[in-house]
């Protein structure tokens, strides 16, 4: 699969503009960690010459409302709605129960949103909204299971600390952030209610005292200062589940339907060279990130032409985490080259060569071409 000249022609701002965020994350570096996309609330995205470093430090910081101030001595998660037993959890008990530990790839939803042509709504993250953290905290279905969830529940709403109104389209007044996940992916091992992060406890930008983190999905669900669980007996249909962070899905007979966002998408992201970094003859290294979600990733491809030809990279990722991929190659001639990455997951799903427009402003993962010049 390779792209037509004409679409090449269209991606050019495209280009342009991955060419210009490489140079951009390597010289921002060194006088700040993380790159400001909103000052309030704070939303902070990781520099790309930081894409998955270890840490905190450098990890992105996605925030709808302002950051709530939670007192960790009188916190306590209550679990109710379509349960037999309603509950209220300090972190103390909480952390009496068994704790686990997992390295676990987050993803904002609209991670790469600035390569969208025309310019879209919302925040102009460029490929680096997304990081990979030691996560430490219990499985969400643990706690469930002391709740007793009673036979014919549906969502499970997480419900953060942090509220605000919203303008348009308009809520009904100030909300809270929450997010509905299905009962199935609540119970599974990769849903968890963590208070650590990398190891130390969770920041207040990361959402302490307590976050939730659902392994494989974007992280609009890994609801942060998590305050609350309703259990419904039926489907969630608040503000975010709806209005926001939904896509068309289009349905057998023909008529779209808006759905929750829910899965990483397979990506490959390229990290190095730089623009200027290339010469006639002299061999080249590419390299950058792959992950897929809940999936596992079974290969990464480069292609030096914009699509029109590929070649294969090393490097594999496990479901749920990230990997670094190389290749190499020497280049023959001097001029403009468009070096283009895809990954594809165990599933056999690929990275597309054009954007799905039914995915509104989120799903983020069709081919941006970063244009380099060779020497």
């Amino acid at each position: 699969m390779s792209l037509s000249r004409r679409e090449l022609l269209c991606s050019g701002p495209i280009a342009a503009v991955a060419a210009g965020l490489h140079s951009q994350f390597t010289s921002a570096v060194a006088a700040e960690p993380l790159i400001v996309r909103m000052q309030e609330p704070r939303n902070l995205e990781t520099p790309l010459a930081d894409l998955f470093a270890p840490g905190t430090d450098k990890f992105f910081v996605r925030s709808h409302f302002a950051t709530p101030e939670v007192d960790t001595k009188t916190f306590a998660l209550t679990v109710g709605g379509h349960v037999e037993n309603t509950l209220s959890l300090t972190l103390d008990d909480l952390k009496k129960m068994e704790s686990v530990s997992r390295e676990i790839v987050l993803e904002c939803a609209g991670n790469g949103r600035v390569f969208l042509v025309p310019q879209a709504r919302g925040l102009q993250w460029g490929h680096g909204a997304v990081g990979q953290a030691k996560w430490t905290g219990v499985p969400l279905g643990a706690v469930l299971e002391r709740a007793k969830v009673k036979t014919g529940a549906g969502d499970v709403v997480l419900v953060g600390a942090d509220k605000g109104a919203i303008a348009d389209p308009a809520t009904p007044g100030p909300i809270n952030f929450d997010r509905g996940i299905p009962l199935a992916k609540a119970k599974k091992d990769e849903t968890l209610l963590v208070w650590n992060m990398n190891d130390e406890p969770l920041t207040a930008s990361h959402g302490a005292p307590l976050r939730a983190i659902v392994g494989g999905w974007y992280g609009m669900a890994a609801v942060k200062w998590l305050s609350r669980i309703v259990v419904l007996d039926k489907p969630h249909a608040g503000f975010f589940q709806t209005f926001d962070y939904s896509v068309w899905e289009r349905a057998k007979e023909g008529l779209p339907q808006l759905v929750p966002v829910t899965a990483i998408q397979p990506k490959a992201v390229i990290t190095a060279p730089g623009v200027d970094a290339l010469a006639v003859g002299k061999p080249c290294t590419i390299e950058g990130y792959t992950w897929a979600g809940e999936n596992s990733v079974s290969k990464v491809e480069v292609s030096t032409d914009g699509g029109k030809n590929w070649f294969a990279a090393n490097g594999k990722a496990e479901p749920f985490k990230s990997a670094r991929w190389t290749a190499s190659f020497v280049p023959q001639k001097a001029g403009p080259l468009k070096l283009v990455a895809r990954c594809t997951d165990d599933k056999g799903t690929t990275q597309s060569d054009k954007r799905d427009a039914d995915r509104r402003t989120y799903m983020i993962n069709h081919l941006v071409p970063v244009e380099v010049t060779v020497k």
